[in-house]
């Protein structure tokens, strides 16, 4: 029974770890778009920390931003003024030089103007311009500008600045874990037992992979590119870490050399999920199970200099933003299907087991959630960021801003479109 009860905590402690790295990641994505807003001086009415009802809230005196906590930690936003574009504001008093120099005119002059009659006998109301600037709703305000009244070049700082913020945070936390733990690699576990091919064109149980045909390892699609239609029997120049020192069957020494591998299959990769080829050809064993085959590989952690662990950093970042577009590349062309993606329950059951293992799951998952938010948002896809780029990028090119409430109407679609997508390929999942 306490067992049991171990495990229900230990599953709910990694839901919640999974659901507060993605509400930390979010929120970093909003405050991207709020410090950019901040520095241009956009008007800011509200940044939030999750959706729904407020559990705390805060109203600077000085800015009149609303800072709040909310109750479901699903999310966040920042929340411009205008930023929707539906309700157009009347441009600033300041746009009009020749209406404000004739209210700063001596009254001498004002006297010798031609006298206009009125109906209404009640003599005119003066009114302090900054706060009829700011009630009639005027883009510029002391607070800042509304967002569609700002340069185009302005919003499109503010709107990458999100996506920039995820990525550099995920580098970050890619080049703290690659230093502290080194870099996760593949390794041979068990190879497959041969005597037709000769021991020194195989690998050998326990061999890390660190480059393939001159080019490093990161991902295993990685390997699957590089070995991609050679034939059986081709010679492929591999780097390896390999044991060459035991103390019985522990291994105590390892030095890097390369190999020369011969195929012992055709290689034909379909999609980036498609691998068996691969390690068929280069002879990795398969354990047969209820479910399938499971190859013999394993993680290994694998420890370069500090310069090259930098840019290793940086390009593993490259790798996971490139297997992005790989992805919707093939799902574009029906190599890949749809139910090898998965939507929020998976990605928080997936970041939930790997996160929940040890500190070093914790970083590699939140590296690479960060990297793909940062592309996510970035493409094309309504309701998303990049096409609220491209949008000013039209407008800027035009002069003129698509009709906005058209520009809202697609972005709406595409939200619900989006969310839809994201439940179906959750139910594919379980089906």
């Amino acid at each position: 029974m306490e067992y049991l009860l171990l495990n229900v905590w230990s599953t709910v402690g990694s839901v919640v770890l999974a659901i507060l790295i993605l509400l930390v990641m979010i929120t970093v994505h909003e405050f991207g778009h709020y410090l950019a807003g901040r520095i241009l001086k956009f008007r800011i009415d509200e940044f939030s920390v999750g959706f729904g009802p407020a559990l705390f809230k805060r109203r600077s005196k000085k800015t009149g931003e609303l800072f709040a906590l909310r109750l479901i930690p699903l999310g966040g936003y920042c929340a411009f003024a205008g930023e929707d574009g539906e309700q157009e504001s009347a441009p600033p008093a300041e746009s009009f030089p020749e209406a404000a120099e004739a209210s700063a005119a001596p009254t001498g002059e004002a006297e010798n103007a031609m006298p206009v009659q009125s109906e209404d006998p009640r003599p005119p109301v003066q009114e302090d311009a900054p706060e009829a600037t700011a009630q009639s709703g005027a883009a510029v305000s002391p607070r800042g500008g509304e967002f569609t009244h700002m340069a185009p070049w302005k919003r499109i700082i503010v709107l990458v600045a999100g996506a920039f913020m995820n990525y550099v945070l995920a580098v970050l936390l890619i080049i703290i874990c690659f230093f502290a733990y080194g870099q996760t690699m593949i390794a041979v576990y068990e190879m497959q037992p041969t005597a037709e091919y000769p021991a020194q064109y195989c690998l050998q149980k326990y061999d890390v992979l660190l480059e393939a045909e001159g080019k490093n390892l990161y991902l295993t699609t990685d390997i699957a590119q590089a070995l991609n239609e050679k034939k059986q029997g081709d010679l492929v120049a591999m780097r390896v870490s390999r044991v060459v020192e035991w103390d019985g069957d522990t291994p105590v020494r390892r030095e890097e050399m390369t190999v020369r591998v011969m195929l012992r299959a055709d290689v034909t990769v379909q999609n980036s999920a498609d691998l068996d080829s691969v390690w068929t050809a280069l002879g990795v064993a398969c354990e047969a199970g209820e479910e399938g085959g499971t190859w013999q590989l394993a993680n290994a952690s694998y420890r370069f200099g500090f310069w090259e662990t930098l840019g290793r950093s940086f390009a593993y970042s490259f790798k996971i933003a490139g297997s992005i577009f790989r992805v919707l590349g093939e799902l574009l062309t029906g190599r890949l299907g749809v139910s090898a993606l998965g939507g929020p329950v998976t990605t928080i059951a997936l970041t939930s087991q790997i996160a929940g293992r040890s500190f070093r799951g914790f970083l590699e998952i939140a590296g690479f959630l960060g990297v793909n938010l940062a592309v996510f948002n970035l493409l094309p896809i309504p309701a998303l960021d990049g096409s609220k780029v491209i949008f000013t990028l039209i407008e800027w090119i035009r002069g003129k801003p698509v009709n906005r409430k058209v520009e809202a109407i697609i972005h709406a679609v595409g939200f619900v479109l989006l969310l839809g997508f994201a439940v179906l390929v959750d139910i594919l999942q379980f089906v």
